[in-house]
């Protein structure tokens, strides 16, 4: 169907020297303070810089500062020389860092402040060096402290970071009208990022030049066709991005156990992996890759039996079929992921209306608890920190992202010991979502770009070190 639409539709080359990005959503924030969804997310990594950053096997490593454990609640971070001058010209010193996890544990509406809960107190011992001391032990606390910091002076006038970013990343805002607009700080390379909600005019933009470079949220029949064309290049990688279906365990049936796991066992991921998602996707089984230090290879994945789900549905007392609303977005994919499904889950009694929405009023509804089923996408993720703010009882919007109001005092007891093994088979067990897989990626350009590769969380790091060489 997509490839019919493009029949006749052949690359150009053509030549201008920004490089120009379609993204299927524009971020909601660049606040690293209150962005949850990945565009933000991605967009935030380029802009700011965070005291600590990850390895290729999620392992935090040093990124603005380097840290020692002075004892069971005191860590010490000391500044080093790079990424310490902010946009605005001004210094990045221990203050700033001190101000941002301050603001982080003074605002009431964010997202990450519970992740945070347990910093007693931030204090800063000259320009260079900044002492957190914890409420309780935590071995892994520097991987935490991954938010961009923010300048202290800006923090106290209430500035409108959302809107008008001022970090020390690698990229500084230049404008953001129908398009974002960012500048390279090293060589002030600008890449627009404009928001192509619909894959097929996503990639007829590539075809005609009006854009260099995709990554990520195309059906795998576009993908293949990309491969063919003459002046566009196509990286596929292996992905860690994790993709389910979410509870509303406040739901009277939803809360049921048994119902959850119809749903789970209603769904033929083999099958969607196969047929509907881009090499490099496989199925998963908890938020945090096998491979992940703090992964469970234990878990095993869920199969496909939808005579077992319709028992399950008739223990559980269902008159079938079983009628249940999941929303997802407007983007093609997600609607053709979410009719898949709602197909597979016919046999077994269950009866999915779909719901799409536009993504501003979709994510709104998620995180305020107005769905029954619904369909997202954990990007970025690298440390089990996400299990706190994902599914403790502490973590209900707006102080986390337990969207589906999981209240389960075991669960949260290891949470708490950080117990992870223990914690990835509880989920597993009660099933509060339904794993899915972990998504593919790919990117696709111009053959006039160099130097971009496709990440498996899907980052856009990679902005950094592209370049536009032009036509040959």
């Amino acid at each position: 169907m997509f490839v019919l639409v493009l029949l006749g539709a052949c690359a150009k080359p053509i030549t201008h020297t920004e490089i120009r990005f379609a993204i299927a959503q524009a971020p909601l924030t660049l606040d690293p303070r209150y962005a949850t969804d990945a565009a933000s997310e991605r967009v935030n990594r380029l802009l700011y810089r965070p005291l600590v950053d990850f390895d290729a096997h999620s392992r935090a490593v040093p990124a603005l500062a380097r840290w020692q454990q002075t004892d069971a609640l005191h860590y010490r971070f000391t500044l080093g020389k790079n990424g310490r001058r902010f946009h605005d010209d001004e210094q990045l010193t221990a203050n700033d860092v001190a101000a941002t996890y301050r603001s982080l544990l003074a605002l009431k509406d964010s997202p990450h402040s519970a992740e945070f809960a347990n910093i007693a107190s931030v204090e800063t011992q000259d320009t260079n060096t900044v002492e957190f001391t914890l409420r309780q032990s935590d071995k892994q606390f520097p991987a935490r402290l991954i938010i961009g910091i923010l300048p202290a002076k800006l923090i106290a006038q209430n500035h409108d970071f959302a809107k008008q970013p001022i970090g020390s990343g690698a990229f500084k805002l230049v404008e953001w009208k129908r398009t974002l607009k960012l500048a390279r700080v090293a060589d002030q390379q600008q890449i627009i990022m404009e928001e192509v909600r619909d894959p097929t005019v996503r990639v007829l933009k590539l075809l005609r030049g009006e854009v260099d470079l995709l990554q990520g949220d195309l059906p795998p029949e576009l993908v293949a066709y990309l491969k063919q064309q003459k002046y566009i290049h196509v990286l596929e990688s292996f992905g860690s991005n994790y993709s389910y279906l979410g509870f509303n365990l406040q739901d009277p049936q939803l809360k049921n156990p048994l119902i959850r796991q119809a749903v789970a066992l209603s769904i033929n991921r083999d099958v969607i992996i196969k047929h509907a998602l881009v090499g490099g996707s496989r199925p998963a089984t908890a938020i945090l890759p096998p491979e992940h230090w703090a992964g469970n290879s234990d878990l095993q994945p869920i199969h496909y039996d939808p005579q077992r789900a319709k028992v399950l549905l008739q223990q559980a007392g269902v008159t079938l079929p079983l009628k249940l609303i999941y929303k997802t977005s407007t983007d093609a994919q997600r609607v053709r992921l979410a009719t898949i499904m709602q197909a597979q889950m016919r046999p077994s009694g269950i009866d999915l209306e779909i719901r799409s929405l536009d993504w501003g009023t979709f994510f709104e509804d998620i995180k305020q608890g107005h769905f029954q089923l619904y369909g997202l996408t954990w990007v970025g993720i690298k440390t089990p920190e996400i299990y706190r703010l994902a599914f403790h009882s502490a973590s209900v919007p707006p102080k986390g992202a337990n969207r589906g109001h999981v209240q389960d005092a075991e669960l949260d007891a290891l949470i708490d010991r950080a117990d992870w093994p223990a914690v990835t088979a509880r989920i597993h067990a009660q099933l509060p979502v339904v794993p899915l897989w972990y998504e593919g990626q790919f990117a696709a350009m111009r053959s006039t770009l160099s130097g971009y590769k496709p990440a498996a969380d899907g980052n856009w790091d990679s902005l950094e070190s592209v370049i536009n060489k032009g036509d040959k």
